[in-house]
């Protein structure tokens, strides 16, 4: 889900999972129908905002989806440093916000309306539906410094992905599940070029790659390309599917991390089971599953933190 090397990207590749808050819950637990009684209309305002969004801009679905990863939202507010299409998406979930202080201020936290986000523009791309857990409550810090400290990069090993979700409690599955999102979006060529031209320094390409996927990215991204967008999953881009496995089986992951999953037994057996077909993969199920899980991370809740009035920035 990379857009570019930027900070804080909410298009990247990777799952930057960055917590609205920096501590552990306080003995409260998130649920299903936090809202029942406070802001019963909560899921109703939010699907209609992200179908209305989504059905005239289906490219923002996956900024919208990889904001909920890594949760940058709510805690980088240096919005010059965050590139153009972040910020449309900043504006969806103030869009959003604004909507529910008018029906119930002070009571949904920014947090879990990213969650509902994700779950929403999954689910307006084709994608699976699950029951979103909420209570969540705003951090207290926007740091860019701690974003990027936390960032698992693009060109992560198979090693160093593992590592980074098990710290988070997330499993192996969890990380390959989760990686099929890249079924949605786009990057930057600059987040993945020096798989094409400099992948050890000596002027040469990735070996990982397919040498056809290297002739045809080199025809959209030259040396030192920046600017030029390329899809993630090609074909795909706008439609929420299990092609990303099969993408990868065939070698042709655009960024290192992608290719990573080959390099593992677990990952590797689950991709190329979700790849065989549409039909059979339990693809849908799982990431609905990994998404709650992920949900969970290391979030704030009680008396912890704050409601934002501004999701953009501390109260």
């Amino acid at each position: 889900m990379a857009i570019n090397n930027s900070n804080c990207l909410l298009i990247s590749l990777s799952f930057f999972l960055i917590a609205f808050a920096s501590n552990h819950a306080n003995g409260e637990v998130l649920k299903v129908g936090f809202y029942h009684k406070t802001c019963p209309h909560v899921e109703v305002i939010v699907k209609e905002i992200v179908d209305d969004v989504i059905s005239r801009v289906p490219s923002l679905a996956a900024p919208l989806l990889r904001m909920h990863y890594h949760d940058c939202f709510v805690r980088v507010t240096e919005k010059d440093s965050i590139p153009n299409l972040s910020l449309r998406g900043y504006q969806i979930i103030d869009k959003v916000k604004t909507a529910l202080e008018k029906s119930c201020p002070g009571i949904v936290s920014c947090a879990d309306i990213v969650a509902l986000v994700a779950r929403d523009v999954t689910v307006a791309v084709k994608g699976p539906s699950w029951e979103v857990e909420t209570g969540r409550r705003d951090g207290s810090v926007s740091n860019i410094t701690e974003a990027l400290f936390n960032l698992i990069p693009p060109f992560a090993n198979i090693t160093s992905l593992k590592q980074g979700f098990l710290q988070r409690g997330l499993s192996v599955k969890d990380l390959v599940v989760l990686s099929g999102s890249h079924t949605i979006g786009i990057s930057h060529c600059s987040s993945f070029n020096n798989r094409l031209y400099n992948f050890t320094g000596k002027g040469d390409t990735d070996p990982s790659l397919d040498p056809n996927y290297i002739k045809n990215l080199k025809k959209k991204c030259p040396p030192n390309d920046q600017n030029t967008l390329v899809e993630m999953d090609p074909g795909s881009v706008r439609t929420f599917d299990n092609s990303y496995y099969k993408l990868v089986a065939k070698r042709r992951g655009l960024f290192t991390s992608d290719s990573a999953l080959l390099d593992d037994s677990e990952t590797k057996d689950y991709l190329k089971k979700q790849g065989i077909n549409q039909y059979g993969s339990t693809f849908f199920k799982d990431f609905g599953e990994s998404m709650i899980k992920m949900g969970r991370v290391q979030v704030l809740t009680g008396n912890q933190g704050e409601i934002r009035k501004v999701c953009s920035r501390v109260n």
